[in-house]
């Protein structure tokens, strides 16, 4: 695929195949994650590849935020809120989930710099994933159970989780398209 074929394909899957990613694939993924812009060159991020027994765990721990998000799920009705539960427990059964942290900053400059970095890191992992056949699915629900998933993952104190991503080979295609409408506020010239 060419890279603009790539980024036509990349979809955010929610449903994935009882099939081991690579350890290729998913290094790739990593060095195009280290090979994004950040600033001041910080490279900021930190990742955590989790398989097997751990990424289990780690979605017990995810399944626990749909309590802060009640609220929201109240407008979904019952039967909604089980589907989201589910969802968040077993993370589509994604066989992989990487789970991206930053070090804690008290500026706010430098925490959106981190931010940002983190997010082209992001993206250019899932790009990567794309590419090699395979789906992500970026979630940040965790915000309400991320001491607990830093404590399963010994995190150290002075960094925090900013997001997760699901890794697999998507169950079928019918990932949701993504739209490519533009909002252009305007053209300066």
């Amino acid at each position: 695929m060419d890279f603009f074929e790539v980024i036509e394909a990349r979809r955010s899957v929610r449903s994935f195949r009882d099939k081991p990613v690579p350890r290729e694939s998913i290094e790739r993924m990593l060095a195009a994650a280290g090979r994004a812009p950040s600033a001041m060159n910080e490279r900021p991020w930190r990742f955590y590849v989790t398989t097997g027994d751990t990424r289990l765990r780690l979605g017990e721990v995810i399944a626990q935020s749909t309590t802060y998000l009640s609220e929201y799920f109240e407008t979904l009705g019952p039967e909604e809120y089980e589907k989201a539960a589910r969802w968040y427990s077993e993370l589509g059964h994604a066989p992989v989930v990487i789970v991206c942290t930053m070090p804690i900053a008290d500026e706010e400059l430098t925490r959106l710099n981190r931010h940002l970095s983190i997010g082209a890191a992001v993206e250019n992992m899932s790009l990567t994933a794309t590419a090699e056949g395979l789906g992500t699915c970026i979630v940040t629900s965790s915000f309400w159970v991320r001491d607990e998933l830093a404590e399963l993952l010994e995190v150290p104190d002075d960094c925090l989780i900013v997001a997760i991503m699901a890794v697999g080979y998507a169950e079928n295609d019918q990932a949701e398209p993504v739209s490519s409408d533009i909002n252009i506020a305007t053209y300066l010239g």
